[in-house]
């Protein structure tokens, strides 16, 4: 059963890779389809029988690599955060694939599509599955690149091009950080399988590592460079710059980059290497540290967003920060029960944002929206049940994950936990505050669209084989003249329809085996805390406003979006003229991109082009093909004249030879 959870996706890929073109569009479309459904259902079973039945197991498929100390096994890790991962990674995927049959329809270029799609799924699987570190990092760069030909997918249009690349060349800095680490962990312990390298870690727990020039701890040293990796992979601060680039891919792609799967691999492998986060206590601030400030960081910048697709990103990676937040409070269930259910209603918000678009004639600016609930009322409700949910409106799946690691970092009373419960609390409230301004902007107020025209963003690119957009429809405006907004097909609103009901439900069914009782008898063994580690307790016992902060926070930020929006929808631009500095500096997302372009892309161009003309140019090629080689060409088309095929001409020769020789013979070699 594992092994065709974790296969039937590649298997999907080779069939829709291979023979696309030959099969056409459609059976690309049901045969990967189909095998990702397959493997949704197999998942949720793999959960129930291992969170809540026998408990973890081992699948060895093959070895692998076999170099001195060094022994990789291919094995497939079966434990409780596997089971949660598969449940999230198959569940999604098999909607986004279900979902992109209705988006894509127009595309002539599905069968690609599709085969990525799968590709990518494959890729999480091998992730998630790892028994060891090197297979985890096989995974890894499985998903940096089909992300990057995913995000890349319309190669005609240089927006997505740059941003396939960007993603592809930040997440490497991440993962030059992680590869460090996992050498680390070898030098360590001798291993890179997970159940070796968690038994030395009481043996290294005190020692010690020279690295650049300073003693480390060693386990201090080794998780904070495995966190570089999952700050590249999960766009937390500093290394976020490549997320918001991402939406030039389309729009069923988000949903699966940003809801449940490359962005939420940072999560897992810090929850997964948690016994040797548990001996690293500066390695863990450092993640607290980190995961609030991003949240914050992208919150601020959610609030000026005018792209519908953005404003979500934003929130995504925001939400990644709270996560992070909760793994360094060392509430690591907390966190992964938080990444379970952002996923359904995260998911839910892109794929909702995605049938807004269509139903615009892909129109993806918020400002030239409003009204739409009456027009497309079943995409309006779902938006509504993910925008609860992300707010944390009682009951839903964003509440009770959401709050619990507010009230963990709280308790935690280890490193940075006051600055991180201050900024997770305003983020909470700048959470609903974006929230409700893009569902205002969008479904409420008077309509911006009639007569307006589209404005192609997200599917303005141009196939030269083919004289239509995305998904245009011949039986509408398509961006001349007025047009009317219409509901999106069957094919796109079911995938809607079962994700709201997990946005709404998976919260409740499962609080208890995450963060409540039952947290021992579900993840067993899959989640380690040391003995000092009460968080999970003490979270129970935090005082009453801390428990009630993140709702007052909630409905402050319903209030204010419905004050702006709603009833007096003129204070957003008077506010914004009146502090253009902080307005432009939120809107440019903290200069970042311009930030980075003038410390490295400039540089790191400049250095290219030095090398390229005078490295390349003026010495190798002027020592190479123009120089040494160039002049041993002339030299021989010199010598070539001396073959001239006339016999008196090398009579001569030999003269001049024989009289050289005799002169040499008389004046030289007579001594």
């Amino acid at each position: 059963m594992v092994q065709a959870i974790v296969f039937l996706p590649l298997l999907g890929f080779l069939i829709a890779g291979l023979f696309g073109r030959v099969l056409g569009p459609r059976p690309s479309e049901i045969v990967t389809t189909g095998f990702l459904i397959i493997g949704a259902v197999l998942s949720w079973i793999v959960f129930f029988d291992v969170g809540f039945g026998r408990g973890a197991y081992t699948v060895k498929l093959a070895p692998w690599i076999t170099s001195g100390a060094l022994i990789v096994d291919w094995s497939l890790r079966i434990d409780t955060m596997t089971a949660v991962m598969l449940v999230v990674v198959n569940s999604v995927s098999a909607l986004v694939h279900l979902y992109s049959i209705g988006y894509m329809h127009e595309d002539p270029a599905r069968p690609r599509f599709f085969a990525y799609l799968s590709l990518f799924t494959f890729a999480m699987l091998m992730l998630v599955t790892a028994d060891n570190l090197v297979q985890m990092f096989f995974g890894w760069e499985g998903v940096g690149l089909a992300s990057y030909l995913l995000i890349g997918f319309w190669y005609e249009k240089p927006t997505a091009i740059a941003a396939a690349m960007k993603a592809f060349i930040v997440n490497r800095v991440g993962d030059f950080g992680f590869a460090l680490g996992i050498f680390l962990v070898f030098v360590l312990t001798g291993s890179v399988g997970f159940d070796a390298v968690f038994a030395k870690v009481p043996e290294i727990a005190g020692l010690k590592f020279h690295f650049l020039g300073t003693d480390w701890n060693a386990v201090n040293l080794t998780c904070l460079l495995l966190f570089m990796g999952a700050m590249g992979k999960s766009a937390q601060f500093l290394l976020h710059t490549w997320l918001p680039d991402a939406m030039e891919g389309p729009t069923p792609v988000s949903a699966l980059i940003h809801a449940a799967t490359m962005v939420t691999a940072g999560v897992f492998m810090v929850a997964r290497l948690s016994p040797l986060f548990e001996a690293a206590p500066n390695a863990l601030a450092v993640v607290m540290f980190v995961g609030a400030t991003t949240a914050f960081f992208a919150g601020t910048i959610g609030l000026v967003q005018n792209d519908i697709k953005r404003v979500i990103a934003y929130s995504t990676c925001s939400q990644l920060g709270f996560m992070f937040a909760a793994l360094g409070a060392g509430a690591y269930s907390a966190g992964i029960f938080h990444l379970f259910t952002h996923a359904f209603f995260k998911a839910l918000l892109f794929l909702g944002a995605g049938s807004v678009i269509h139903a615009m004639h892909h129109e993806q600016d918020i400002r030239r929206m409003g009204g739409l609930f009456k027009k497309i009322p079943f995409t309006g409700a779902m938006m509504l049940i993910g925008t609860l949910a992300l707010t944390g409106f009682p009951l839903t799946a964003g509440y009770y994950s959401k709050d619990a690691i507010i009230e963990s970092v709280y308790a935690s009373h280890a490193g940075p936990w006051g600055y991180a419960f201050i900024l997770l609390v305003v983020t909470a409230f700048m959470t609903s505050f974006y929230s409700w301004r893009l569902f205002f902007t969008t479904f409420a107020g008077p309509a911006r669209w009639a007569g307006e025209g589209a404005h192609h963003d997200d599917h303005a690119h141009a196939h030269a084989h083919a004289a239509h957009d995305d998904h245009a429809h011949d039986d509408h405006g398509h961006g001349h003249g007025a047009h009317q907004p219409h509901e999106s097909p069957l094919v796109m609103l079911v995938p809607l329809a079962l994700l709201a009901f997990g946005a709404l439900f998976a919260g409740i069914a499962f609080h208890d085996a995450f963060i409540g009782h039952g947290y021992e008898a579900f993840f067993k063994t899959a989640l380690f805390t040391g003995k000092d580690n009460h968080v999970l307790h003490a979270m129970h016992d935090v005082p009453k406003w801390v428990v009630w902060s993140p709702f007052v926070m909630m409905v402050a930020g319903f209030a204010l979006a419905w004050l702006f929006y709603i009833k007096s929808p003129e204070l957003p631009g008077q506010l914004a003229r009146s502090q253009p500095l902080l307005y432009d500096f939120l809107l440019n997302k903290w200069y970042f991109d311009e930030l980075y372009d003038f410390l490295f892309v400039r540089p790191a161009k400049m250095l290219g082009r030095f090398l390229w003309k005078k490295g390349d140019g003026m010495v190798i090629d002027g020592l190479g093909p123009d120089g040494i080689s160039a002049r041993v060409v002339d030299v021989t088309n010199a010598v070539v004249r001396l073959q001239t095929g006339y016999v008196y001409h090398y009579a001569f020769a030999m003269l001049i030879g024989v009289a050289a020789f005799v002169t040499w013979t008389m004046f030289g070699g007579a001594h």
